[in-house]
């Protein structure tokens, strides 16, 4: 089965990190360069990828890493820890997107500017290298509202021009060192 590279990666695990569910761009991201149907014990490879890859090895909790990379492609790691009050388990949800940028939405830029949840997805659509036509289409707007978007946040972040606002996002990524690590 095809499946396509701008579909994210999706696992869900125990607080074991024992897999539970994953979708099957995730398994791809994972198994890379093997193709899944020809390891064995996939459930038990899944598992040692994700400890090996997947966890941040310099914290002392449980902490997943920002960046993984798969062959020359790098992902966006986003986790999230989910309660049950059913039982005393802590099932972990991960979600792999890609970003073929190589730069991430700094949150600390974003907090620091006031970056609104909309302008935010205009910018990461620009930092992904999107025409203003390709994000409007993708936003379901206007190019021209696109544009306005992209000049408020030049002028909260006292850049002229687009290039800009990829040079602030892509310089607070290198200031972050699991960033340049991923690198």
């Amino acid at each position: 089965m095809s499946v396509s590279n701008s579909e994210p990666g999706f696992l869900l695990m125990d607080d074991k990190l024992h897999p539970m569910a994953t979708n099957e761009q995730a398994v791809q991201i994972l198994t890379f360069p093997n193709p899944s149907d020809k390891i064995q014990h996939l459930q038990m490879f899944l598992r040692d990828q994700i400890r090996a890859g997947l966890v941040n090895r310099q914290s002392k909790g449980l902490e997943f890493v920002k960046q993984y990379q798969s062959g020359r492609r790098r992902y966006v790691c986003r986790s999230f820890q989910l309660h049950s009050d059913a039982s005393n388990s802590h099932p972990v949800a991960i979600v792999l997107d890609r970003n073929s940028s190589g730069i991430t939405m700094a949150t600390d830029l974003i907090a620091q500017f006031d970056i609104t949840p909309r302008e935010q997805e205009t910018v990461q659509l620009l930092l992904q290298g999107l025409t203003s036509k390709e994000i409007g289409s993708r936003m379901n707007i206007s190019p021209n509202t696109v544009k306005a978007f992209l000049r408020l946040v030049m002028v909260k972040m006292g850049v002229s021009t687009r290039s800009g606002i990829v040079g602030r996002f892509a310089r607070s990524g290198e200031a972050n060192p699991e960033a340049q690590a991923a690198r």
